[in-house]
């Protein structure tokens, strides 16, 4: 179960980066703390099949769903997910694999059934609870940055803040690249002002424009951004935000952009 929820190649690269304990007492130190590797699994578990934390099978993978649950909290605290992603995003470009130049973006909604921050009205779910995963990906579909707004938000409130938030992905010598010098989006994101800003950015945009017929081409392009909402919700827990922390469900999105890239690295 551990080896294949979390091979030895992710586990390498996760366990640098995981905050160090506080030193045990000498005095009463208390239970020894559960093996780091076990807890990611248990996260991976979750993430992977959509279970509730209490429902984590112990006598599988040898730690609680509450201690699971406390360790995806702090290594999310500490930044741990985007740091992996950063890491395999590099890794990747440094194989090849990564096109930089064509990038696309959309938005995704999810029912949220406990509420919480980033939570709002969904449009298109009838006015019930709702969030929404923002992606942007390049142009094979691998996933550079994702963020979590409510549902009611309008996806291009959003453009700015996700392509600003791109990291600088090294990988190769010189400067990292973070920014695309095009940006392919649909009719959501049709807005004149937010081409000029992308434009003073030195991002050539590719959006499709309201009120003109179908048939501009720009889906050719464009397709893969849908791929990458694809993979991304084949991990079962992020299909509903049962999470009712906000910078939780958004660890759980980050934790799984990098299981994608993982998964990309392995299969080259």
């Amino acid at each position: 179960m551990m080896g294949d929820l979390v091979p030895d190649s992710l586990w390498e690269r996760v366990e640098p980066l995981l905050p160090p304990r506080p030193p045990r007492r000498h005095q009463h130190p208390g239970r020894r703390p559960a093996d780091d590797r076990a807890a990611l699994t248990g996260i991976v578990f979750v993430l992977k099949t959509g279970l509730g934390w209490n429902q984590l099978p112990r006598e599988l993978l040898g730690v609680s769903g509450v201690t699971c649950w406390r360790r995806m909290r702090d290594w999310t605290e500490a930044g741990v997910w985007p740091a992996v992603h950063e890491m395999l995003l590099a890794e990747l470009r440094a194989a090849g694999a990564l096109d930089l130049d064509r990038c696309a973006v959309d938005g995704s909604h999810v029912r949220a059934l406990k509420r919480g921050d980033h939570v709002g009205p969904s449009p298109v779910d009838r006015g019930r609870p709702g969030s929404k995963h923002h992606l942007i990906v390049e142009a094979n579909g691998i996933p550079l940055q994702v963020s979590l707004t409510g549902g009611n938000s309008n996806d291009v409130t959003q453009l700015l803040s996700l392509v600003d938030s791109i990291p600088p992905i090294r990988g190769l010598r010189g400067r990292p690249p973070h920014l695309p010098r095009e940006l392919f989006a649909d009719r959501g994101y049709d807005h004149d002002k937010y081409r000029r800003m992308l434009r003073a950015r030195g991002i050539t945009p590719r959006i499709a424009r309201r009120g003109v017929v179908h048939g501009s081409g720009l889906g050719r392009h464009r397709w893969v951004v849908e791929r990458g909402f694809a993979w991304l919700h084949c991990y079962k827990r992020l299909r509903t935000r049962w999470e009712r922390r906000a910078d939780l469900h958004l660890g759980l999105l980050q934790l799984a952009c990098a299981l994608i890239c993982h998964r990309r690295l392995t299969a080259l």
